[in-house]
């Protein structure tokens, strides 16, 4: 078993098809055939289901996966302790945080660990950047989602379980021209909206349109405005209503050019994910405690850890000599903090 053939193994189980994992490795479709025919037979049973639409991992390519992953991650810091390489942090994140959420996490981290390059990752696609953290391509992610579940906002869940631990509570505000026929009213609930129009972003996937389906259900009409500033903008002009991040829409509310309407509306939270294995590599332990280490802004829920299937995650510290502080560590001080905020 060699580590190209399980980079090879690796790129088939993520792209499904030869051509796919031979373009991204860019070698010829026929190498990566013969590599996976020589791993199967080196471990003497089929990794993969073949069939017309491509190629899916057996249950024992599905196990094979994780080895893969583990092997290939463990190859690579090996290769750079031996070459005494700065140690690299792969982060993403979704766009819409990017700017206002990870320079924060970056400065805690570069207080921590000045040697260790960080590399950011921006995205709107969420569904990619989990996908890029079970395949390895990204350390660890920053994202929006709500309740005990990965992925209980709605979105696709991913393809494998991963570990996750809650940051802080990010407020939402429905907000309407100035004018609007609720915004004089003391309370309103979503009946009263049923008249309206929701201002939604295109992307089925988006972060605050899945918390307007989950806050408004589908009685009232959406209609597709665009990223967080044409949605604000659209709303600015009376276009309709628009459920956005408060941090969004702050300024807009202080100038008077959009309202709040008094709609309870459910915080998401922000949450760093990762993968339980990865959790060795150099700088990861760090970019934990420096995303949980920062002051909670209000009341919100309960800051917690977990799995992408809802187990707890526990890591105990190994023996009594300082070291970064494992997850468990984490989840301690966060759960200490949060007993402290009850009321």
């Amino acid at each position: 078993m060699e580590l190209r053939q399980l980079r090879t193994f690796e790129a088939v189980a993520r792209f499904g098809t030869v051509t796919a994992a031979a373009n991204a490795l860019d070698i010829a479709p026929s190498s990566v055939s013969e590599q996976i025919r020589v791993l199967e037979k080196s471990v003497g049973v089929l990794l993969f289901d073949r069939g017309p639409r491509g190629m899916t991992p057996t249950a024992a390519g599905e196990r094979m996966r994780e080895w893969a992953h583990r092997l290939l991650d463990q190859a690579e810091q090996a290769r750079r302790e031996v070459a005494a390489a700065a140690p690299l942090l792969r982060l993403g994140a979704l766009e819409s945080i990017a700017v206002t959420h990870v320079p924060s996490v970056l400065g805690r981290l570069a207080a921590r660990r000045p040697d260790l390059r960080v590399r950011v990752v921006s995205d709107t696609d969420r569904s990619g950047l989990l996908a890029a953290v079970v395949a390895g391509r990204l350390d660890a992610a920053l994202l929006l989602d709500t309740g005990a579940r990965l992925a209980e906002l709605g979105f696709e869940p991913p393809s494998a379980a991963l570990a996750f631990v809650d940051l802080e509570p990010v407020a939402l505000a429905l907000v309407a021209a100035p004018g609007h026929a609720l915004g004089g009213r003391d309370r309103i609930t979503d009946a009263d909206l049923r008249e309206d129009r929701l201002l939604v972003n295109g992307a089925s996937a988006c972060s605050f349109r899945l918390a307007g389906d989950r806050l408004l259900g589908a009685e009232v009409e959406r209609v597709r405005a665009g990223g967080v500033a044409v949605t604000r903008a659209w709303a600015e002009q009376g276009l309709g209503v628009a459920l956005l991040p408060h941090f969004a829409v702050a300024d807009q509310l202080a100038a008077g050019t959009l309202v709040r309407l008094p709609l309870d509306t459910p915080d998401l939270t922000l949450r760093l994910v990762w993968r339980p294995d990865r959790e060795t590599l150099p700088g990861l332990r760090e970019v934990l405690y420096a995303a949980a280490s920062g002051e909670r802004a209000g009341a919100g829920p309960p800051i917690r850890a977990g799995s992408s299937r809802g187990r707890a995650h526990p890591h105990p510290s190994p023996g009594p000599v300082p070291a970064p502080p494992t997850s468990a560590s984490i989840v301690r001080r966060l759960r200490s903090k949060t007993d402290r905020h009850a009321t």
